[in-house]
């Protein structure tokens, strides 16, 4: 036992050791640099956001103003039922950027985010698009100021992460997660230099890219059928030659993505049987998690000062997370030991959900690709 918790006491000191290095070298949007005039296309896909999307859309209208290039703003009404259609026909008479679309039935062989999209970028002009979830409030510098990064990095996609808004004790356990996920394991310095599809993080929640790299790695018909469809796409932009990674994008966008554990747990269900490639994947990740992140804090509880340190070392990797990317810290981060036992509830609901056919999401049932 006594070196299972050294081993892992020393796993959790490699991970924050590379947090504190991807808190130096992450990337931020300023809105302070130039940018130069070229078209840009906000899209913006809508299932069923009725209570959402005005806000949405009222944020991109005053980003908008701030463009000094030409710009529309098109939004895909995605079979919606609670009334979405109403409200986009009137901002859509408010403002003749924004341009609304009705979508089609999904294909077979896809999944309806990606559908959506892809309906939307074949409307899209050249330059750079840019993807926006409803349940998204984008800063008035958000456009101008990540799109500047975009090209003054030379990069093909840029995933400028929101703050992510948590609430209740199920988001503020769960979401900030998202975050820490890639800060704690994924180089981000080497993962923007490299090609390999397998160093990718992104969120589809706010995404930038430019409009020829997109179509040159085949757009959403090359992730038609990804659940995790933002990783997907930079993954496809990388194996067509081009660059990407994720940004903290807490200063231009936020995000309040689940209200309560009702959506936490049908959220996450949806997703995270995919988000290690297979089941054995997933086995193995969850299980390192839970090595590092829990074995500690339970010896620690049993009077080891191994235990102890790595407990801490844990917390501190939350805190730096957290502080990097507009999320909160304190006491949150002392919880992370129970954060990742969540998670792990999570994704094992998740598995079984995917084993049984039981996956659905906005009243339409998911059937990935089995792996």
């Amino acid at each position: 036992m006594r070196t299972t918790v050294l081993v892992a006491s020393t796993g959790a000191a490699a991970s924050l050791a590379l947090t504190l290095d991807n808190a130096r070298r992450i990337r931020r949007p300023d809105p302070m640099v130039v940018v130069v005039p070229e078209p840009l296309t906000v899209l913006v896909p809508v299932r069923d956001e009725v209570d959402d999307v005005g806000g949405c859309l009222a944020a991109l209208r005053v980003a908008a103003d701030r463009w000094p290039g030409p710009i529309r703003i098109l939004v895909l009404d995605d079979e919606s039922t609670d009334g979405t259609d109403r409200v986009l026909a009137e901002l859509a008479q408010a403002d003749e950027r924004i341009e609304v679309m009705r979508g089609t039935p999904t294909p077979p062989g896809w999944l309806g985010k990606s559908w959506a999209c892809e309906q939307l970028s074949r409307n899209a002009e050249t330059g750079i698009l840019v993807f926006v979830d409803a349940d998204v409030r984008v800063a008035p510098d958000a456009l101008v100021a990540s799109a500047a990064l975009l090209r003054a990095t030379g990069l093909d996609l840029l995933s400028p992460y929101p703050r992510q808004h948590a609430d209740g004790p199920a988001e503020r356990l769960v979401q900030p997660l998202l975050q820490w996920s890639w800060m704690s394991t994924l180089p981000l310095g080497l993962a923007e230099r490299s090609s390999r599809p397998s160093m990718s993080a992104a969120n589809g929640q706010f995404l930038v890219v430019d409009a020829a790299a997109y179509r040159r790695a085949g757009g959403h018909v090359a992730v038609r059928a990804e659940v995790l469809e933002d990783i997907a796409l930079l993954r496809a932009v990388k194996r067509s030659g081009g660059r990407g990674v994720a940004a903290d994008g807490s200063a231009v966008a936020s995000c309040h993505m689940y209200h309560g554990w009702r959506e936490v747990r049908a959220g996450y269900r949806k997703s995270l049987w995919s988000a290690f490639g297979s089941v054995p994947g997933t086995v193995a990740v969850v299980a390192l998690l839970n090595l590092l992140y829990v074995v500690p804090p339970i010896a620690a509880l049993r009077g080891s000062r191994v235990g102890l340190l790595g407990y801490l070392l844990g917390v501190a990797s939350r805190v730096i997370s957290a502080r990097s990317t507009g999320g909160r810290s304190w006491p949150d981060a002392l919880a992370h030991p129970i954060s990742i036992l969540t998670f792990t509830a999570l994704t094992a609901d998740s598995v079984v959900a995917r084993r049984t056919g039981r996956l659905t999401w906005k009243g339409r049932t998911i059937s990935g690709p089995t792996r």
